[in-house]
């Protein structure tokens, strides 16, 4: 036994060495050409390398709305885009030149939430009026309105294969309606404050809010209930968004981000760093996720290994204030190479990936990093 000087016996715990096993793996190991695995090959898992994605720069800047830009969808032939601001007004765009085509008044306070159906010529709009409104895009004018909620509406969603919206508020409810009939179908109850994000997907569960109350709640649609609750985010939840291929999903909130896989929500993994508010996040096809804060940070992350691959600091417009940057919703085009972001400077901002970069001149700056075991 060797004990180090300057080591009393009360702190010094030896380490005994099997000699005997040692000699034997470096038999194994010699004989084997080094197949085997051994005791001496034995280490701490490390995080896989990150797939390389070009890095994403400003495209082009839209300014025409009078107040914060706050939501964005595009429609499903990728021609136009639609805002929705605090300005009241919900405005149409060419996505291909950026020149504005239509504005849409009615709301008459923030509009928080837009969508775009795939299945007739609609959108939806909802805002902080507690309103949800029909238009209908050939009359462009509103042809129903969902009437219900009690408080300001913040979000809401289609359901790809049903004739059904789902909207979220700060009345801690969502609600399930009928798009034709505008019957209010199932009010979700559960949260316990402000549900402030609600996505749909066809598989199940077919309905996921994120909460202030600082849970996510994956529903079953059909019985209007609660199939799972999730209480790993300490913070709000302000976001989540559902991966296009794979059957899993992210979540933003001030604490950090977190990826689930359905349909139970098994937690996967954090994407810590991105210390702000998180208000919106978007992950296309080829596993590029980015996240949105209130403090004017885009963030790219690779999806699987959770690499942060990319930081950018959105400039606020001349004629703004710094506390103006916070990205409030960001959204891929339909051909995923386009990046919306809706700010606080009153502006839309489109990045592009660049083209011109490969992996030798914007190399992953990535050295394998051990993983700490879980201890149980």
């Amino acid at each position: 036994e060797f004990r180090p000087k300057h080591c009393s016996s009360a702190l010094y715990r030896p380490q005994l060495y099997d000699l005997n096993v040692k000699r034997k793996d470096l038999k194994s190991l010699h004989e084997g050409g080094g197949t085997r695995t051994s005791a001496l090959m034995r280490r701490a898992p490390t995080m896989p390398k990150p797939q390389w994605h070009p890095p994403w720069k400003l495209f082009r800047v839209i300014s025409g709305h009078l107040g914060w830009v706050r939501s964005i969808a595009v429609e499903p032939g990728n021609q136009w885009f639609v805002t929705g601001s605090a300005d009241r007004t919900i405005k149409i765009w060419d996505l291909a030149s950026g020149t504005l085509k239509l504005s849409l008044t009615g709301h008459i306070s923030t509009v928080r939430g837009v969508a775009v159906s795939t299945r007739s010529p609609y959108l939806f709009s909802c805002g902080e009026d507690k309103q949800v409104k029909c238009w209908d895009l050939e009359y462009n004018k509103v042809i129903r309105h969902y009437h219900g909620h009690l408080s300001a509406v913040y979000d809401l969603d289609l359901h790809p294969t049903i004739d059904v919206l789902v909207t979220c508020s700060r009345d801690a409810t969502a609600r399930v309606w009928d798009i034709r009939t505008k019957a209010n179908v199932h009010t979700l109850t559960g949260h316990t404050n402000t549900v402030a994000t609600v996505r749909c997907q066809a598989a199940e569960p077919q309905v996921i809010t994120g909460s202030h109350d600082s849970t996510i709640r994956l529903w079953d649609l059909i019985a209007g209930k609660t199939r799972a609750t999730l209480t790993n985010h300490k913070k709000s939840v302000r976001t989540v968004v559902l991966h296009p291929r794979q059957h899993g999903f992210a979540s933003g909130s001030a604490d950090n981000i977190k990826q689930w896989t359905f349909p139970d929500g098994k937690f996967i993994q954090n994407l810590s760093g991105h210390n702000a508010i998180i208000n919106t996040l978007a992950v296309n096809s080829d596993g590029v996720l980015v996240s949105g804060a209130d403090n004017g940070t885009i963030h790219m992350w690779d999806w699987r290994t959770g690499y942060n691959f990319q930081r950018i600091h959105a400039a606020v417009q001349p004629g703004s204030l710094d506390s103006e940057s916070g990205i409030f919703a960001c959204m891929f085009d339909n051909s995923e190479g386009r990046l919306i972001t809706a700010e606080a400077d009153k502006t839309i901002k489109v990045y592009k990936e660049d083209e011109s970069a490969t992996e030798e001149s914007h190399p992953v700056n990535w050295k394998p990093e051990i993983l700490k075991r879980k201890r149980f």
